[in-house]
């Protein structure tokens, strides 16, 4: 039977905990929730206010890690900051999982590309995990999606370099580009893992710039919103975004896919499904 890929146009905060109970799952115990706080200075990432209803739904903790390029999130003193200048505390318990090392390193003994997976400490305080995904380009991996949150967005700023550079972080920005993809699906992996797959999926099609939130400079917003999706499965979610991009007869569509098709991104999802997490066959149920 074919993973459910729940779907609305309607883009609301009300909207997105309505899919959540739809999708009949209950993350159990303490829940972390994974989503962008925003680097400074970029107009797209998807603000408090707007995941506010679904959080609380939840009950659950945001959780971030800091990043391992220059900017306003590559120290832990500075990403409190940002996460506090942001918006982020006002509503939500906050939790930067790598705020203090050592790294937890998780296994990942079937990957493709790397064997072990660097994350914040922190996460041994959870039981479950939500990913929220803003669904947008990525001036690297193409797209991002929940994929890129598992891996990029749980590892801690060592773990980052280490996936960036298949292996070596000394080649964060030189590695072989398909197999610096490959690693992003081989540390999605261990998180789910980790979890024992209590994990669940939000993808927002909203304000959808060629350009990553993690970007302090961004393009605008390229084409028309499209909806949001929720899924257990992050193969299927992320394959169904793509998808939903080729089908929009939007003219700013182009631009989104030369980024996404110009980075090989559809190469992270066949790398994920290669590995056995999910399925890009999925249902759309528009609701």
């Amino acid at each position: 039977m074919a993973v459910k890929v729940y779907f609305s146009k309607e883009i609301t905060p009300g909207k997105v905990a309505e899919l959540y109970k739809l999708a009949g799952k209950t993350l159990p115990g303490k829940v972390a929730v994974k989503l962008h706080s925003g680097e400074e200075g970029n107009q797209n990432f998807l603000k408090p206010e707007f995941w506010k209803p679904m959080i609380y739904y939840v009950g659950g903790t945001v959780v971030e890690c800091n990043t391992a390029y220059e900017g306003a999130r590559n120290t832990t003193k500075k990403h409190l900051e940002t996460l506090q200048k942001h918006g982020w505390n006002r509503y939500f318990d906050v939790d930067l999982l790598d705020a203090e090392g050592p790294d937890l390193e998780l296994p990942i003994p079937s990957g493709q590309r790397i064997q072990k997976n660097y994350v914040g400490r922190n996460i041994v305080k959870y039981d479950s995990m939500l990913v929220l995904s803003h669904f947008k380009g990525h001036p690297m991996g193409g797209y991002g999606g929940a994929i890129k949150q598992l891996s990029i967005g749980v590892a801690s700023s060592f773990g980052k370099a280490y996936i960036h550079g298949a292996g070596d972080p000394e080649k964060i920005w030189t590695a072989d580009h398909d197999a610096f993809l490959e690693s992003m699906a081989d540390a999605a992996l261990s998180v789910i893992e980790y979890f024992k797959g209590n994990l669940m999926y939000v993808n927002v099609m909203k304000n959808m710039s060629v350009d990553c939130d993690c970007c302090a400079v961004a393009e605008d917003p390229c084409m028309q919103d499209i909806g949001i999706l929720v899924s257990e499965d992050p193969v299927a979610i992320d394959q169904a975004c793509l998808d939903l991009v080729y089908a929009s007869d939007d003219p700013g569509r182009d631009h989104l896919l030369e980024r996404i098709e110009s980075r090989n991104g559809v190469h992270t999802i066949e790398a994920a499904a290669k590995l056995g997490y999910g399925s890009r066959q999925y249902e759309l149920v528009q609701v």
